[in-house]
């Protein structure tokens, strides 16, 4: 677990499977949707076919809750491009719209970051979003992730194509900007 005053980021556990599914599953369209890769197709699914699923959610090592207040409200990943040489992927999904726009993605994503940095022998931590999510482009930038590829008009959402948009930070850069420590 990593906490930054009342900000949490934490394995998910079973008690958070309700909330989870709501979040994302409840819907065929829910409003998140529109900034988490909206180009690619989302289904909502019954509990009960969620639940079939939820060893994919709990106590995962790639997959963590952010939880504010108390509440749960989103949650971190990563993914590897490629593991053999330690190309890993990370993001961020803030569920609850009521808490965007009050930094919590910048830090649930910082703690995520330094989280990534202190327990994988990574070299570097890249995120990969689209032009038309500009908030997840300027969080990026704010931790001091830098722009590394735009592939021009690949994703295709509401008739209008968007780039691809490719950013990363260094080990070595990020142990300049940031220290934060296990609790």
């Amino acid at each position: 677990m990593y906490k930054d005053s009342e900000l949490i980021i934490r394995t998910l556990k079973e008690q958070d499977l309700n909330q989870l599914w709501e979040f994302i599953f409840k819907e065929d369209n829910p409003e998140w949707k529109q900034w988490d890769a909206p180009y690619y197709p989302h289904a909502s699914k019954s509990y009960d076919n969620f639940l079939k699923d939820s060893n994919q959610w709990v106590d995962q090592v790639d997959r963590w809750a952010i939880e504010y207040k108390g509440k749960l409200i989103g949650t971190v990943s990563y993914y590897w491009e490629h593991e053999p040489s330690l190309w890993l992927e990370t993001g961020i999904v803030i569920y609850d719209a009521s808490n965007r726009g009050q930094h919590i993605g910048r830090r649930a994503l910082s703690l995520w970051i330094s989280h990534l940095f202190n327990t994988l022998p990574l070299v570097r931590v890249g995120l990969t979003t689209w032009s038309g999510n500009e908030p997840m482009i300027k969080v990026a930038e704010n931790l001091g992730m830098q722009m590394e590829a735009r592939i021009r008009k690949v994703r295709l959402y509401n008739d209008y194509y968007y780039d691809s948009i490719r950013m990363g930070i260094l080990r070595e850069e990020w142990d300049k900007l940031n220290k934060f420590e296990l609790e």
